[in-house]
Formats: C-alpha cells, structure tokens, sequence
C-alpha cells in the first residue's frame, strides 16, 4: 500500500519500544495510520525493592500540601499501594495535585482526583517553573520512578519547598529484548524506518540492548536508514549523547504530538 490521505504512514516499519503494556494504544494509532508496527520493549516496569519509603508517605499524606505525579506508571503504582493500605479517597482530598502531562492527568483522574495544575510544557523544568510561586512554605511529595532526574526537587526546596521524593517503581532493561532487537536491526528488509522514543530511558535502553551502552559506540551499520523520533527535547538530548541523530521531534511532548510529528515527516519525505 501506498501512502495516501487516509494512511499517510503505508509503507512504513516502525518500531514501538514502549513498556509492554503501554505500547497497546501508541501501535494501534500508528497502524489506523497505515504503519507496519514492531514491538519490542526497551524497557520494562518494575516493583521497587522496598514499598516501606511510598507506604510511609500515603500514610501521612495528611501532612502534604501538594503531590507531584510525573507519570502514569507512577499514578497506578501509587493507587495500587492506596488500595493496599486501605486508604481512602477522602484522605487525598485536601492535597493541591500537579501533574506533568495529559496522560498523567488522565490516570489522576480516572481514580477521582482532581488536577491542579499541568505545566504549557510536558518536562520537568515546566512542572517546577509552574509551581515555583506556589510552594514556599509548603510540604510537597514527589512520586516517581526510582532513577530520575532531580529538576522538580531541587527547584522547588530553592523556592522554600520542603519536598520528600518517594521511588514508587523502577525501570530496567528487558533482557529478553536483546536478541530480538539485534536480529531485527542486523536484518536490512525488516529494519525499521523509525525507530519512537518515549523518555531518555527508552534511548539509554535502546543502546544498551545494542550492546552500545557508552556515547559514540553504536554502530553505524545497525541504524543505518533508520530515523530516530523523539517525544521531546529532554528525550531528544539523551539520544544526541548517544550518537543517534534526532530526525523527528514532537511539538507538543504527548503521544499524540509524536504521532503528528511523524505524519508531517513522511509527508515531506513523499512530497519532495
């Protein structure tokens, strides 16, 4: 098939890393568009070694003024420990809630929460920019994965913010990707044309599935006529130092903006 109004992306492999799990709908929006989608998870969701730090929090939520959720991931593992604990809605309700995006709002709001604030732009910088006039004076927690950046943190306790930061899951690399991947990209009629990356883990993830974990390892022959496409700027600036060129950058840092962006590029690519 060739691509046409209805099907902009016929003719095109693309390869979704995202979390088993959460690749469902991203794959299903890229095939409606006419895509060949493969998938293969550059990263997997898991358990953190202790509950005792996040279980501690939800026990004395009544003490916060704000909850900080920069995740979906994050919003179900926290409600999982709120079922656990038997706390309920109630308790919460009191709490000022911020979220970092759309789809992290959804998740807030599917449980009965309400959503304070979502930042113009879906990163940390934006979160901590919002709610920098907001939280002096305030206690504040932070629901995350167990490796993230500290920009939220580290901006607000500067803006008088007394903030607790509480692993509610981890990532890793899904190891029973590695051959699947190294065979797909050693494979030069299966290779995809894209490759999406939703978070610099999914990159970090990508090249350390490669067996390319360090800056300027990657092999130029497995990515050759591959582009790279990339959810936004914190993304796109992890793939840089990891030597794969950012060929597609989503405007809005949402799925949707992804997809978008993605359509516009192989529209021009077709047009020229």
């Amino acid at each position: 098939m060739k691509p046409n109004e209805n099907h902009p992306l016929a003719g095109t492999r693309i390869l979704v890393g995202r979390a088993r799990h959460q690749a469902g709908s991203l794959s299903a929006s890229l095939r409606s568009l006419g895509a060949s989608v493969i998938e293969i998870p550059f990263i997997e969701i898991r358990k953190p070694q202790s509950y005792r730090p996040l279980d501690e929090a939800l026990k004395n939520i009544g003490n916060y003024d704000w909850l900080i959720l920069t995740s979906a991931n994050g919003v179900e593992a926290m409600w999982e420990r709120i079922r656990k604990l038997r706390i309920t809605r109630r308790t919460l309700t009191h709490l000022q809630v911020a979220a970092i995006g759309p789809a992290t709002k959804k998740a807030i709001v599917k449980h009965g929460l309400k959503v304070k604030m979502v930042p113009e732009e879906y990163v940390a910088e934006s979160v901590a920019k919002g709610l920098r006039d907001k939280v002096n004076g305030k206690r504040v927690v932070l629901i995350r994965a167990k490796v993230a950046r500290d920009v939220i943190p580290e901006e607000l306790r500067a803006a008088g913010a007394e903030v607790d930061v509480v692993e509610a899951y981890e990532t890793a690399v899904p190891e029973k990707s590695r051959a699947r991947l190294r065979a797909l990209m050693r494979n030069a009629t299966r290779r995809p044309h894209i490759v999406i990356f939703t978070s610099s883990s999914t990159a970090k993830n990508f090249a350390e599935l490669l067996g390319n974990s360090k800056a300027g390892s990657l092999s130029v022959g497995l990515i050759k006529h591959v582009q790279f496409a990339s959810i936004g700027p914190v993304t796109s600036a992890t793939l840089r130092e990891l030597q794969m060129p950012v060929a597609i950058e989503a405007r809005e840092f949402t799925m949707g903006g992804l997809l978008r962006a993605i359509v516009l590029a192989r529209y021009a690519e077709t047009s020229m």
